[in-house]
């Protein structure tokens, strides 16, 4: 954590987005070897970047994500290799997981974005959120963005707000360099445009 964030830097982030536990919830191997981390030290692993990542500055605010569902099926028929051993994951397992980090955010008095139950709000979401049973599709990012927006629009003990429509715009001022109004005699400013983004976000 202190190479990654150090605390003596003269410029601290004003957001930093945490993001463990899909891996870490993967079935220990025999051999030791492996991503797997114990669910009780994955709790110690995030309590400790927790504190320190809160530590940087009073103006530092962190969100965690919790461990995402994934398709079971899907992930077994798509990851079949003669290169790597078994790679044993589960629904089960991976809702442990996600629970582990809500409660202790909540312990903690973090903001937290429970991916777990969110994904499952879609009726279709075993096909529809992964591209291989695991990785997230575009509708799965898609719901991974909304409710971090979500967490940044209701934080309303943040100052400054990090909500998007509440951050200031650079370079907002009007140009004779925009684009040309339909009258002819003017330009209109572009900065605030959302028509081009494919999903409207609040």
């Amino acid at each position: 954590m202190d190479k990654v964030f150090p605390k003596d830097s003269p410029v601290q982030p004003s957001l930093v987005i945490v993001y463990f536990g899909g891996n870490d919830s993967i079935a220990a191997h025999s051999s030791g070897l492996g991503p797997h981390v114990p669910i009780d030290e994955y709790i110690d692993n995030m309590r400790k970047i927790a504190e320190h990542l809160k530590s940087l500055s009073e103006k530092t605010r962190v969100i965690f994500l919790s461990c995402p569902p994934l398709n079971e099926e899907m992930l077994r028929t798509s990851t079949s290799s003669t290169i790597l051993s078994e790679i044993v994951r589960t629904n089960e397992t991976c809702h442990l997981y996600s629970d582990a980090c809500v409660a202790l955010c909540k312990e903690m008095n973090l903001k937290v974005v429970d991916l777990w139950h969110a994904m499952q709000k879609r009726e279709d979401w075993m096909t529809a959120c992964f591209t291989d049973g695991l990785h997230l599709s575009e509708e799965g990012s898609n719901i991974v963005v909304e409710e971090i927006l979500k967490v940044l629009k209701e934080a309303d003990d943040w100052d400054p707000c990090l909500h998007w429509k509440a951050l200031p715009t650079e370079f907002a001022e009007d140009s004779p360099y925009d684009l040309v109004s339909s009258s002819g005699d003017a330009t209109v400013n572009p900065s605030e445009w959302t028509i081009h983004r494919k999903i409207p976000w609040d």
